[in-house]
């Protein structure tokens, strides 16, 4: 019986292909790739630290923000005391204390 006409041929293809594919995914993963299934479903590589990051960069930055709006507001009231007459000026600066 020859290899090229039996079924031992046929399974040595389907051999070959799926450890082709297998070592595609694996290097794929290995490396960061989203790794695809044969459904052209796609799963990523989850990173714990840089969730953690994000999440805390996310935080500082509505902080930030919070804070530049107030100093705005600051800004804004020493702007109408230095640009109105000195009465009304004196009389703001007095309420603020």
């Amino acid at each position: 019986m020859n290899f090229w006409s039996g079924p031992g041929f046929v399974l040595a293809i389907i051999a070959i292909s799926t450890g082709g594919w297998l070592i595609n995914n694996w290097i794929r993963a290995r490396h960061g790739y989203p790794v695809e299934n044969e459904w052209k479903g796609v799963s990523h590589k989850g990173d714990p630290d840089g969730e953690r990051k994000f999440a805390l960069l996310t935080g500082e930055n509505e902080r930030l923000v919070g804070q530049v709006s107030r100093l705005e507001e600051r800004i804004a009231v020493l702007e109408r005391i230095a640009t109105d007459p000195a009465e009304r000026t004196a009389r703001a600066i007095e309420e603020l204390r």
